[in-house]
């Protein structure tokens, strides 16, 4: 009897416990519907039944532990998500998909692995994939596009010739990449077969020559990521 009742003590323990956790799960009624009936039976003398109670009790309290539980990792799942959506939509809108897509492909994977997880209710796992998404996403930044343009200014003032415009960050950090200029351009010059006529006020092409985005004509006014450190 002494074994009894100390497992009902315990029983009646877990019970407020998990209440006070959890109040409206149907589990955590019946346990405390069946701990009212054992301590019923107990104050009767019934102790057979008061045990058997007590039991219907015990295993209601753990299923309704189980399913507190479940519910705690499906909030932090739900939570985990919708940060993990909101970065993908905020990488997706200053266009990380072009300017830093190997960080945007893996965190789509992250993100479809999540929902995939989520779906079948393992949230631990939809949690971890989740904080994946936000790990791939962390360096990422609004960045101004390479120019495409470029309008040619007074040798005096800068020197230009495609040397020194291909060595420029914003072209291609590189002056013996030179021709890749004239070759877009030479059949926009006084002389196409004279590299060296450029004159003021002409509007050179960049081509793109690894795959890079370039968009617009140079501005002074704009910072520019150098072409050597593109992603």
């Amino acid at each position: 009897m002494k074994k009894f009742l100390g497992f009902f003590a315990a029983v009646l323990a877990a019970s407020s416990l998990f209440a006070a956790s959890y109040k409206n799960n149907t589990y955590q009624k019946l346990a405390d519907e069946y701990t009212r009936k054992a301590q019923n039976a107990l104050d009767a003398g019934d102790y057979v039944l008061s045990e058997e109670y007590a039991a219907k009790a015990e295993e209601n309290a753990a299923l309704s532990q189980a399913y507190i539980k479940k519910m705690l990792a499906k909030s932090e799942a739900d939570a985990a998500m919708k940060n993990a959506q909101k970065r993908l939509e905020y990488a997706k809108q200053i266009n990380a998909d072009r300017d830093f897509p190997m960080a945007y492909s893996s965190a789509q994977k992250s993100y479809a692995s999540a929902q995939s997880a989520y779906d079948g209710e393992d949230y631990p796992t939809a949690v971890t994939y989740a904080n994946q998404v936000l790990d791939a996403l962390a360096d990422i930044k609004e960045i101004t596009p390479l120019p495409k343009y470029y309008v040619v200014r007074p040798w005096a003032d800068t020197k230009d010739c495609y040397w020194n415009i291909s060595g420029r960050d914003y072209v291609y950090a590189n002056p013996t990449l030179w021709e890749n200029l004239y070759q877009a351009n030479k059949q926009n010059m006084p002389k196409a077969d004279d590299p060296n006529l450029i004159l003021p006020g002409m509007k050179m092409e960049i081509p793109s020559i690894s795959g890079e985005f370039r968009d617009g004509t140079w501005s002074p006014n704009k910072e520019y990521e150098p072409y050597n450190l593109k992603r």
